[in-house]
């Protein structure tokens, strides 16, 4: 396949501002960027198809900018869903220098990072209403999809003007850095249009944009901090196990849909993963391999045999494997408790809620669904000592297949 036959085949393409786009794309040597929002501190998974859209132009032979918006994360852009609280300048500012680091490892430090508000800091309102705003249209920016959902509940003229500043942006960078092609996720078809529009009318030049369906799951749901369900790609923020075992969670019916817009898996790879997988969808077979290729992508190969590791080992049982720091990591969320050092089991069990009762205590001792820093507890009677803990603080319960809880010393 060329490269926009492929791009299509993945479902990476939405919509496209003009034909001759198929052919530059095909032939290489665009400059493009793509817009990050500054008001998180880093990327999240929901983003990252769009993002690794970054690599996929520079294997075609693009050269790659990334314009992370300290203007706009000022100002706030609609969503249609409601308006963005107005973020903190140090905030967005701090936030800029850790993403910038974030794409220049991910991406390369070919990458151009820049920041908008480099320009937008000394710009008069009276100029740019007249050297921009007199060229947009009202009609114009009150049509854009976003715009017409949030009118409904109301939009302030500062998210209004957002498609006349990322105008102004696709402007300055197509005049100083000859950076002819935008894309990004389909909610920014607005805003990226507009700077198309100002190019053409301005410039008198044509310069090009394509948008990318958003990553949602199989209800439709986008997977996106906004939602209140992301994970970072920070792994200081979520960790490879973290993300293992969302991915690990993904849909059936979704996976070769991730597996194209996820990795660089070919179309034969994934074909015959989802043939394996669909003959025994019980082992997780796409979700383990589209955790794999991410996770090595994101952090490298030891991270990702780590988190394998931790997973693998939580499900058996088999604690004595893993450091206390992977404890941690693999029972971050997991219920915590106290404990005093030579206390019996069942006092343990029940005094922590382990066990609703010293009857039900039993019979999960009894049944061997006690399991303890990694042994099986069946005796009521068993006293935990000091020598029991792992690092001399920590008792680690599991209470059948998958309950953990973590204990710590008085």
């Amino acid at each position: 396949m060329k490269f926009y036959d492929e791009l299509e085949w993945r479902g990476l393409i939405k919509d496209v501002t003009s034909p001759l786009l198929k052919e530059k794309l095909n032939e290489g040597g665009l400059s493009f960027y793509i817009g990050a929002d500054p008001t998180a501190e880093s990327l999240h998974i929901g983003q990252f198809p769009t993002f690794l859209m970054i690599e996929r132009l520079k294997r075609a032979g693009h050269k790659p900018y990334v314009l992370v918006g300290g203007a706009t994360g000022r100002v706030g852009d609609p969503r249609g869903t409601g308006e963005r609280e107005k973020a903190d300048v140090e905030v967005i500012d701090r936030n800029f220098v850790k993403i910038k680091e974030q794409l220049k490892k991910l991406f390369g430090d070919d990458i151009t990072v820049f920041n908008n508000y480099d320009w937008f800091k000394d710009i008069n309102y009276i100029d740019f209403l007249r050297d921009v705003g007199k060229y947009i249209n009202v009609t114009y920016m009150i049509n854009k999809d976003l715009v017409k959902r949030q009118l409904d509940i109301g939009i302030s003229y500062a998210e209004f003007s957002y498609m006349l500043i990322q105008g102004y942006d696709f402007l300055t960078l197509h005049d100083k850095y000859g950076i002819d092609l935008q894309f990004g996720g389909s909610d920014q078809w607005g805003n990226l249009t507009t700077g198309i529009e100002l190019v053409r009318k301005l410039r008198d030049e044509e310069v090009f944009a394509f948008s990318m369906p958003l990553t949602v799951d199989s209800y439709g749901n986008k997977l996106g901090k906004s939602y209140g369900n992301a994970l970072w790609i920070d792994k200081n923020k979520t960790s490879s196990y973290e993300l293992y075992q969302y991915m690990l969670n993904f849909e059936d019916i979704m996976m070769e849909d991730y597996l194209k817009r996820f990795t660089f898996l070919n179309k034969e790879e994934i074909d015959s993963i989802m043939k394996e997988h669909n003959s025994h969808p019980e082992n997780r077979f796409a979700q383990k391999t589209l955790a794999k290729e991410v996770i090595t992508f994101l952090h490298g190969e030891e991270e990702y045999e780590k988190a394998v590791k931790i997973s693998e080992c939580l499900f058996s049982g088999d604690i004595k494997k893993l450091s206390i720091d992977e404890i941690k990591d693999g029972l971050k969320d997991v219920p915590n408790f106290e404990f005093s050092i030579d206390s019996t089991i069942i006092d343990i069990l029940v005094n922590n809620n382990i066990a609703s009762s010293k009857r039900e205590a039993r019979e999960f001792l009894n049944s061997g669904s006690i399991i303890v820093n990694g042994d099986k507890i069946t005796d009521e009677a068993t006293i935990i000592s000091k020598e029991d803990l792992i690092d001399d603080s920590y008792l680690i319960i599991r209470r059948g297949k998958k309950k953990y809880f973590i204990g710590n010393t008085k």
